[in-house]
């Protein structure tokens, strides 16, 4: 029998794969390679060339050429194998609901856990469409390996179906792209693209061209750690420090209180002890002019701080994550045009949006490879709550094989 989308979608999402931005390794979590190890397989089975892993669990493989036009543009399809680190991967059991009707939808393994529709209007959007969950207890991994199942499956059609004409076609499959380290050790010379596209976005017609531009912040408080008995006028709390710096961040640029292209900082990992906490944050910003704004209000949220504490030892490092790539793309408009013509031709009714987050492509784009990014049918990422719908997936492959085709044109 012909295997679907979904089928190879079911047997990814059971291999653990979640990344660890703890270990300072590429890939950060040695599992990986065993979701890349099975796609370099597949990809030989189907009969690409020069399917391979190396050794940071970057999949590269070709599907060559089969135009008579000798100038056609060679493009690239991206997506990654790595799952957040914020929510298990570990032993995913799927929950399909066929027929979606649109209503709430409790999830079998924790009765706490509901996808809800006040919640979820796009939910709306997928009435009498199959819907993928998880059980309740991890995420489901749609995030990306639904982008990862529509590649592998429209390039397996684009074989079995000669008639179709394409121009040549990378494959790449990455690590570490939720911690930020997805093309950490990509070789762009080596992939070998004029232009590509990472298969990593949400519900089809919605098209990315632009995200924020990213910096990571880390914020550490020192203290003086002593028997609390004898701790009068020599103790100094650090867990105190940073709850005081924490609740003194402005409340009106947090994620929770933003939308659209409105910026935040949002504090996600906390630590401490008496002698030492630290908190680690995101800065994000459609306009990377305004990441140092980001910055000096956490200058000024550490010196009110001091002024509570004036024996404390608070220091601050910020590092670049990536950026918005939509100037570059703009540069490159034949990107954007040829994603937009097979949108329309696989009937998804495209629309531009900006992404409150970030892709592969951010820093592909920033890197020389103009790289926009492309629904997979996904919603709810990195949470208990994340959602597939199956039909819209499958136009995600429909999408992949109207781009093959327009780019041959």
């Amino acid at each position: 029998m012909k295997e679907t989308a979904l089928d190879k979608f079911l047997r990814y999402i059971k291999i653990d794969t979640q990344s660890n931005d703890k270990t300072g390794t590429t890939p950060s979590t040695k599992k990986q390679f065993d979701l890349a190890n099975l796609l370099v397989k597949e990809l030989k089975a189907i009969g690409l060339a020069e399917a391979e892993v190396d050794e940071h669990c970057y999949v590269m493989a070709t599907l060559e050429s089969n135009s008579e036009k000798s100038d056609l543009p060679t493009i690239g399809l991206l997506a990654h194998v790595d799952t957040s680190p914020e929510v298990s991967g570990a032993n995913v059991k799927a929950n399909i609901i066929e027929n979606y009707q649109g209503a709430d939808i409790p999830l079998p393994g924790d009765e706490n856990v509901i996808i809800k529709v006040s919640e979820n209007p796009k939910l709306k959007e997928c009435i009498g469409h199959k819907i993928v969950t998880s059980d309740g207890t991890t995420l489901l991994g749609a995030d990306n390996k639904a982008g990862v199942a529509a590649i592998m499956s429209a390039v397996e059609y684009l074989v079995n179906h000669p008639e179709i004409k394409h121009g040549k076609i990378r494959i790449g499959f990455t690590p570490d792209e939720e911690i930020g380290q997805g093309t950490k050790f990509f070789d762009i010379k080596k992939f070998g693209t004029d232009y590509a596209y990472t298969i990593d976005g949400e519900l089809p017609g919605e098209l990315n061209k632009e995200t924020f531009s990213a910096d990571s912040c880390t914020v550490t408080a020192k203290g003086r750690d002593i028997h609390p008995g004898s701790a009068k006028n020599i103790m100094v709390n650090s867990i105190r420090i940073i709850s005081e710096f924490i609740s003194r961040l402005p409340k009106d640029i947090a994620p929770e209180t933003t939308e659209g292209y409105e910026p935040f900082i949002h504090p996600y990992v906390l630590e401490g002890s008496i002698a030492q906490s630290s908190i680690k944050m995101l800065f994000r910003d459609f306009d990377t002019k305004g990441l140092p704004k980001l910055k000096e209000i956490v200058e000024k949220t550490i010196a009110e701080t001091k002024q509570v504490f004036p024996n404390a030892e608070i220091e601050m490092v910020v590092s670049e994550t990536y950026r918005n790539m939509r100037d570059k793309l703009d540069e490159n408009p034949i990107v954007l045009e040829k994603l937009w013509e097979a949108s329309k031709r696989a009937g998804a009714e495209p629309f531009w949006s900006p992404i409150r987050g970030g892709t592969d492509g951010s820093r592909l784009t920033e890197m020389g490879l103009p790289t926009p990014n492309v629904y997979t049918g996904g919603q709810n990422f990195h949470s208990k709550t994340e959602w597939l719908s199956v039909n819209a997936l499958n136009k995600t492959v429909d999408t992949i094989i109207e781009l093959a085709k327009v780019w041959a044109e």
